[in-house]
């Protein structure tokens, strides 16, 4: 407590003040010495004569206190000056600048406390900024996205509409592109008010005890005839053991599909995609895998992002929205679990963690 006190700025003024006060004794001391061996000087006699010499002690011990207070105080002082320019920086919008916190009394804790509160404002502008540009970037994404398909469902109607088809043949043909375009709009927009819905107020999840073994080995089977389309197989490797979570199933099945889908949809040359499940520690760790081209390392980072594609024209063609492994990565995230991605020229590699109940 007693060394708490010795560090707060009324103890540095205290102590200031008793030292001046000293200073002050003991120059006037030395003064009133000098004062009787010049006593028989002219000077002297008439300024203790006429005034007195306790006037003239009493008004040169102010000046000598005020003198000594001032010159003890100026370090105090100064700080406290570099604060006030320091503020009137941050007033001027200049949120990199950092008072010095020189000590460890109030001035210092008020400095500290400063320079907290500006890289807190800094921080806040610096997210509303990203959620400005975030917003912009959706507002864009979703207008092109959107627009490409419209496009192509508005030409060809027109197409109809004008009677510019040869036969009934090209007639269906026309009629059949217009359909498969207005199904991925209607995906992409399903995906969007999916995706907006999670970031907004997020779902309603309804969190149990979940079997993960059996549900990878249903989910596998389910996707079974797609495979088989696309001349691929799977392979689930698991242990024997059961591996429960706890998360909402509707949710992390949703997730687990858009990570299939996207295995099969990219991994087509490697024919086929591995789903492993094993245990790390308190952990369930989830690996989808396929042996198709590899996400380039530049797009690594940003995989995860909204309306991101590593391959934006490969994605359009094959009908993705730009949204499945964002939404992905919200569900594992709400759920509480991680996701990661690593990929090279053997696999790409999408894995995901959730801790283990038992």
């Amino acid at each position: 407590m007693r060394n708490k006190f010795i560090r707060t700025v009324r103890w540095k003024f205290i102590f200031v003040f008793i030292l001046s006060v000293a200073f002050t004794a003991l120059t006037l001391l030395l003064c009133y010495q000098l004062g009787l061996l010049l006593i028989y000087t002219p000077v002297v006699r008439w300024v203790v004569h006429e005034i007195g010499s306790i006037p003239v002690m009493a008004v040169s011990g102010g000046i000598l206190f005020l003198f000594f207070f001032f010159l003890l105080s100026q370090k105090i002082i100064r700080y406290l000056e570099e604060i006030t320019l320091g503020l009137q920086e941050i007033a001027k919008g200049n949120l990199s600048y950092e008072i010095v916190a020189k000590s460890s009394d109030e001035l210092g804790t008020v400095a500290e406390a400063i320079n907290s509160m500006t890289k807190q404002l800094k921080k806040s502008i610096e997210e509303e900024r990203l959620a400005e540009k975030t917003k912009n970037e959706l507002i864009t994404g979703v207008s092109h996205d959107l627009r490409t398909p419209l496009t192509s469902i508005l030409g060809y109607l027109e197409l109809i509409e004008n009677d510019r088809y040869k036969d009934e043949v090209e007639f269906r043909y026309y009629t059949n592109v217009a359909y498969e375009k207005a199904l991925r709009l209607k995906k992409l927009i399903d995906d969007l008010f999916e995706y907006t819905s999670i970031h907004d107020k997020g779902p309603q999840l309804e969190p149990k005890k979940i079997n993960i073994n059996g549900l990878l080995k249903q989910l596998a089977e389910e996707f079974n005839p797609l495979l088989t389309q696309e001349g691929m197989t799977y392979r689930l490797m698991a242990s024997d053991a059961k591996l429960s979570i706890y998360a909402d199933g509707n949710q992390v099945v949703r997730a687990f599909e858009n990570l299939i889908s996207n295995a099969i949809r990219y991994g087509k040359d490697g024919k086929v995609v591995d789903i492993r499940l094993s245990k790390e520690g308190g952990e369930a760790v989830i690996q989808i895998i396929n042996y198709g081209k590899p996400i380039p390392e530049k797009d690594l980072p940003r995989i995860f992002e909204r309306f991101y594609r590593a391959e934006k024209s490969r994605s359009s063609r094959s009908g993705g929205s730009g949204l499945g492994l964002a939404i992905t990565k919200s569900i594992v995230e709400l759920n509480g679990g991680q996701i990661s991605v690593r990929s090279s020229r053997e696999q790409t590699v999408f894995e995901t963690r959730f801790p283990l109940i038992s």
